[in-house]
């Protein structure tokens, strides 16, 4: 443990919110183990996501090939039954699930956790009498 310099024979003032040393580093760890734990359960959300695309991708190329009466010689529409063109549906559900995604990313690498100065301030709001 540091020790800590004392001046003019007087103990040095600790300030109370701030965290001893082991008690910051033991906060520390415990913030980049949420962390860790958060980029693990995204990467699983990452890897579900492109299973369920290429599942649903595969669904539907099948059921188009089969309604369509062969590949997409004619391109793309948003009515069914006409021969060689395939109803386009499938852009709606992997948008969704890539915005889901997108979300879900910018939770687990951009979101920043909660100060104790923002915890601070919001206390003062709250507690602020005008």
């Amino acid at each position: 443990m540091p020790t800590e310099q004392i001046t003019n024979n007087r103990p040095p003032v600790l300030d109370s919110s701030t965290p001893m040393p082991r008690e910051r580093d033991q906060s520390v760890r415990d913030l980049a183990i949420k962390q860790l734990e958060r980029k693990r359960r995204f990467l699983a959300h990452a890897v579900g996501t492109a299973v369920a695309t290429v599942i649903l991708v595969a669904i539907w190329a099948t059921t188009e090939y089969i309604n369509a009466g062969g590949w997409p010689s004619h391109g793309f529409s948003q009515s069914s039954s006409i021969p060689h063109v395939w109803n386009i549906w499938i852009i709606y559900p992997v948008i969704g699930l890539a915005l889901i995604l997108a979300i879900n990313a910018w939770r687990t690498y951009y979101q920043k956790p909660i100060s104790e100065q923002e915890i601070r301030r919001e206390i003062n709001r709250l507690t602020d009498t005008r």
